[in-house]
């Protein structure tokens, strides 16, 4: 089963890193289906034609981590 959904980058925060088929790996600031943007880190394809699965973070979950790094 195939469900719609949209999306709107908000703001492009980082490229991480380019593979050799020249996907990259993003950091961005993303409105899902209209809702209030989370932070999201994913791959996309070249021109962002496709997208692979990633993670979001709400600003609570986002704050925590980046504590959690600079605690490292």
């Amino acid at each position: 089963m195939s469900q719609e959904f949209s999306y709107e980058i908000v703001e492009e925060i980082a490229v991480l890193s380019e593979n050799n088929k020249g996907w990259t790996k993003e950091f961005n600031l993303i409105s899902w289906n209209g809702r209030p943007p989370k932070f999201d880190l994913r791959d996309w394809a070249p021109g962002r034609e496709k997208m692979a699965k990633g993670i979001t973070l709400s600003n609570e979950e986002f704050t925590a981590l980046k504590k959690a790094l600079e605690e490292m």
